[in-house]
């Protein structure tokens, strides 16, 4: 335990002395990281802390106390995430944004913008990396993620990354749909919202990522009234296994509403 409490500290130290040299120049306005500078440390404050909340979790998952809760929270939140009747709250939310995301998903497929070369996806990247001259202000406003995609348009990528794109679309559409693994295509759904806001584009996505992000906390519920209600007792998860994957079968009992 002494040794995961060294890299604990080791980690969360690297993350907040990056984090503090990419606060500084709002702080103050003379100070300047530059380029590639600034963009080395913003890879290494997320790959820092992304790698402490992973040593935090195997370091301390374990401990005694450790999953006792200190403040409940209110009963209309453990209804609203926890409780298979509140499905039917969230049943037109997920076929909303699963209609929406199918729909892009098809017009695209349709484009031969999309499908022959990637030329429709290219040229929104290109827009998306464009530097204009002040006062105008880029649409991208991290620049590790204009490196990004411009890496990606370095290597030629659009010609696959526009398959992956419209047939993500799809398979996310038709997941939140028919409520199959909702919780992973609402993740993959919001991780690509996030994504096109990245690139400076808001049109749908903010409000499909905040549906996206309530569809992800009511996973065990939001899919109760389509596939998942028999999926997820079958498939179970990686914490327990299910029917399928070698754990306990399911309670037909437990396949009706709950109504506490």
């Amino acid at each position: 335990m002494s040794s995961m409490r060294t890299v604990i500290y080791a980690l969360a130290a690297l993350a907040i002395a990056s984090f503090a040299l990419l606060i500084l120049p709002t702080i103050i306005t003379s100070f300047s990281l530059g380029e590639p500078l600034n963009t080395i440390v913003t890879w290494v404050f997320w790959v820092s802390f992304v790698a402490l909340l992973v040593a935090l979790y195997i370091g301390y998952r374990n401990t005694p106390g450790s999953d006792d809760v200190q403040i409940e929270g209110p009963g209309f939140a453990r209804f609203l995430f926890n409780n298979r009747a509140a499905g039917l709250f969230w049943l037109p939310i997920r076929v909303y944004v699963g209609v929406s995301f199918l729909e892009a998903g098809l017009h695209k497929l349709t484009d031969p913008g999309w499908t022959q070369g990637g030329a429709s996806l290219l040229a929104y990247w290109e827009r998306a990396v464009a530097i204009p001259e002040a006062p105008a202000r880029p649409a991208i406003t991290y620049d590790w993620y204009r490196d990004f995609i411009q890496f990606l348009i370095n290597i030629d990528a659009e010609s696959w990354f526009a398959w992956l794109v419209l047939l993500g679309e799809i398979a996310i559409g038709l997941g939140l749909i028919l409520g199959a693994l909702t919780g992973i295509a609402a993740f993959f759904g919001a991780l690509m919202n996030m994504s096109f806001l990245l690139a400076g584009s808001a049109s749908t996505n903010p409000v499909l990522f905040t549906f996206g992000i309530g569809l992800m906390l009511a996973w065990k519920v939001a899919g109760y009234y389509g596939l998942d209600r028999y999926l997820l007792p079958r498939l179970g998860t990686p914490w327990r296994r299910g029917a399928w994957t070698g754990g306990k079968p399911p309670d037909s009992s437990a396949e009706q509403p709950s109504t506490a």
